[in-house]
């Protein structure tokens, strides 16, 4: 398969390389399934490598190693609104299904007008407060993101009742500038303080439900409620503010069985994560973003504690003790 490869000199124009997708490796990946990521099961000129992902970063130039540079060539391959594999239902429980709540859309898909409204025996609940921290068998993932799908959904959490919308940026609707290739949401009643700063990265928090990164097979409907194995976490800085990305699989997954920590994901699975949200912004000319210990992810049980500790900073903030700003609570 023809992978371009080589050096960018202009490393806030990597957009040339994402637009340059391959869709027939773009269809090996998907028809892959369970290890849609693990590149080396795809193409022998993957194999030499899937640990270190940049070789070096000098004088503002950069060099990347085939594998960043497949993920980078994916992307552009997929609409905004329809995910480029189905999504399914068979292990993605719906709100409905666990907590006797129905989600209701309002306004017209891919426009601002668009919400997905969270409600319980006809009332609005909000899925960031209302919805329970942890299920019978791991942590409840509000899904706001199906992978291989491009649309920036997100929790609302300054508007009443806290729907799913689109996120805009300078009166634009925003769309990644290429598929996300895992299902991407968040844990309830949890909260990056921005009132606290971390005392190891010393950044504050993002003001925002502690994110999640679901890396299994299949794609989960935005809204739906999927129960979780944190596997680890990864510190992101971005702008400034410390973001944190919980690495999980769904409970009852295939490779659930197998993965368990950290250690247990293949390398080309965690440093696809890790750079994927290292440049996601750039094209849209924006910085690459950091990652704090030394861009390491914590292991699992780091990663309850992190869970724990943004608990802890949302009941703070339900109770009043911490300032709301602009956030709706309730």
């Amino acid at each position: 398969l023809p992978v371009p490869v080589g050096r960018f000199e202009d490393t806030s124009k990597p957009i040339k390389m994402w637009k340059a997708g391959n869709a027939c490796l773009l269809r090996a990946i998907v028809a892959a399934e369970h290890r849609p990521f693990f590149l080396s099961n795809i193409h022998p000129a993957l194999r030499h490598r899937s640990t270190s992902t940049f070789n070096n970063i000098k004088d503002n130039t950069m060099k990347l190693s085939l594998s960043t540079v497949t993920f980078f060539a994916l992307a552009g391959s997929a609409s905004a609104w329809a995910p480029a594999i189905r999504v399914t239902g068979a292990r993605s429980l719906t709100a409905a299904a666990l907590f006797g709540v129905s989600t209701e859309q309002s306004g017209e898909t891919a426009t601002e007008s668009f919400r997905l409204n969270f409600k319980s025996d006809g009332a609005s609940i909000s899925p960031w407060h209302d919805i329970p921290l942890k299920g019978e068998k791991g942590y409840n993932m509000v899904v706001e993101i199906p992978k291989m799908s491009k649309a920036k959904m997100e929790i609302a959490t300054k508007e009443e009742s806290n729907p799913i919308a689109q996120d805009i940026k300078k009166g634009n609707l925003r769309d990644y500038h290429g598929p996300i290739f895992w299902n991407y949401g968040c844990l309830p009643q949890t909260w990056e303080d921005p009132n606290e700063e971390h005392p190891e990265l010393k950044v504050f928090g993002d003001d925002d439900p502690i994110d999640v990164v679901e890396i299994g097979s299949n794609a989960l409907a935005m809204g739906s409620v999927t129960e979780v194995k944190p596997l680890g976490v990864i510190a992101m800085i971005d702008d400034g503010e410390l973001d944190w990305k919980i690495l999980a699989i769904a409970v009852d997954d295939p490779l659930a069985e197998e993965y368990n920590d950290i250690d247990d994901v293949p390398m080309a699975i965690q440093d696809g994560v890790r750079e994927w949200f290292r440049w996601y912004k750039t094209p849209d000319d924006k910085p690459l973003n950091g990652f704090g210990f030394d861009e390491k992810y914590l292991n699992a049980a780091e990663t309850e504690k992190v869970i724990e500790e943004t608990h802890q900073a949302w009941k703070k903030l339900k109770a009043g003790d911490s300032e709301a700003g602009k956030l709706w609570l309730n």
